[in-house]
């Protein structure tokens, strides 16, 4: 199994404690876990706001709940395993347990290791969830009292959001079952995504996490339309957010060509110079066999191009090493290739099965005992150059976001981290007066394989 820091699938929510005097005697509560990527994140966040608004308490615990959803991730075996898990634990601490998510797009699955729980359903069915939490637990709404949140419950701390702009994916990769679980692109209208991210700022978000199935194919559904003043195409959607004063940082970014237009958004301040790209692996026959993109030595080309627009841009990637066929000369490319592209942040997979994806039927299937090695090879390769990049801010002075403070430091982030999946500047004297949420400046003065320290 993949180290957990590597893991976005096992990252769980964090339930915040309803604050004293909200619940009233007789109110139904609800508890959430939420497993997955920000993306199921999201769809936790609006179904707890609609049960909120319907009346609901929420509990950060499993025994002060009257139920519990299990948002699930079905993205690999290991993530099906671990929800299963997941499931298993709220039915022993709570007993009444309703499952969604991804892995809800398999509901035999589900209840043949779990046949108690009450209900099943899919990934962003959000009326259902809705329809089965009603019979679980019936609504008994006080009108003088429940009313909408003025902003929408939040799973993440308050100075940080994401921002969820479309759904589904209309590419085919073999070892992926997203578009099989989740469909194809559904692009939000622009003006929607547009007004979601004011309030977010007006709520006093100062980082907007932008996210989908396939960021840079926004819109494409919709042509692109323009509606009420704003046109559905991520370049022009970019450009909308950057205008609201708060950090933009943009997530899984297929490379299309026309990604390089957002560059120059980057080099103006509008958006924070992050690019988190799936290249996924570097030898042509490897990517064929994925169903991607076979263009790695074209893709070295517009990285060079990028950064020759913006020097500052940090890359973001993963890649699945062990995948059906991948012979160690294919391996060595990609290593090579990692050698030349220098990425900044990398982060790896090793290939697993995973019912019902066209990869479980590819040839010539790694021993997991290559997957391991090669695994442990690549990530040596990708800490050396994260390290030697580290280093290389020492003397610096950045923009930091604080992202918690206690009494050892505070711990922040650059432009170069997004939360939970990057790495951390702490500032360990004089933080004091530092709060989440605030954006300082500070100088480098240490440097580690993935963390800086700095001063104020």
């Amino acid at each position: 199994m993949n180290p957990p820091d590597l893991r976005p699938d096992l990252a769980r929510a964090r339930i915040p404690d309803e604050q004293p005097g909200e619940r009233r005697d007789g109110q139904p509560t609800i508890g959430m876990v939420s497993l997955g990527c920000p993306k199921a994140l999201v769809d936790s966040e609006r179904i707890l706001t609609r049960l909120r608004a319907e009346g609901y308490a929420i509990s950060p615990d499993y025994k002060g709940a009257d139920a519990v959803i299990v948002n699930t991730c079905g993205f690999l075996d290991s993530a099906k395993a671990e929800s299963l898990d997941a499931i298993g634990e709220a039915l022993r601490e709570n007993g009444k347990v309703l499952v969604t998510g991804c892995l809800g797009a398999e509901p035999d699955y589900i209840t043949g290791a779990h046949p108690r729980v009450l209900a099943v359903t899919g990934p962003h069915q959000y009326e259902a969830v809705l329809d089965a939490v009603h019979k679980a637990v019936p609504p008994q709404p006080d009108p003088f009292i429940d009313l909408l949140p003025a902003s929408g419950v939040s799973l993440t701390p308050r100075h940080y959001s994401y921002l969820k702009i479309s759904e589904g994916c209309n590419h085919r990769c073999k070892f992926c079952i997203i578009p099989d679980m989740r469909g194809r692109l559904v692009s939000r209208p622009a003006h929607a995504v547009v007004r979601e991210a004011e309030k977010l700022v007006q709520a006093g978000v100062r980082e907007l996490l932008v996210i989908s199935q396939d960021t840079s194919a926004y819109g494409l559904d919709r042509r692109f339309e323009t509606e009420r003043g704003h046109r559905a195409h991520i370049t022009d959607l970019a450009r909308d957010l950057g205008g609201l004063g708060a950090w933009v940082r943009l997530h899984y970014v297929y490379p299309y060509p026309h990604v390089r237009d957002l560059i120059p958004l980057m080099a103006e301040g509008l958006v924070l110079p992050y690019l988190d790209i799936p290249f996924q692996h570097a030898h042509p026959d490897t990517l064929r066999r994925m169903a991607r993109p076979a263009a790695a030595a074209r893709t070295l080309d517009e990285i060079a191009a990028w950064r020759a627009i913006c020097p500052e841009i940090t890359l973001r990637s993963t890649f699945i090493v062990g995948y059906p066929g991948e012979t160690e000369a294919e391996f060595q490319t990609l290593l090579d290739w990692l050698d030349e592209a220098q990425l900044d942040r990398v982060g790896a997979f090793q290939y697993e099965n995973v019912k019902g994806a066209r990869a479980n039927d590819l040839p010539d299937h790694v021993a997991p005992e290559v997957k391991q090695d090669r695994f442990d090879r690549f990530m040596e390769k990708a800490q050396a150059i994260s390290e030697a990049k580290l280093a290389a801010k020492v003397g610096s002075r950045i923009q930091v976001i604080v992202d918690s403070v206690d009494e050892d430091g505070a711990t922040c982030r650059t432009k170069a981290d997004a939360p939970e999946i990057d790495g951390n500047l702490f500032i360990d004297e004089g933080f004091e007066t530092l709060t989440p949420g605030d954006i300082v400046t500070v100088t480098v003065d240490e440097a580690g394989e993935y963390d800086l320290w700095g001063r104020l």
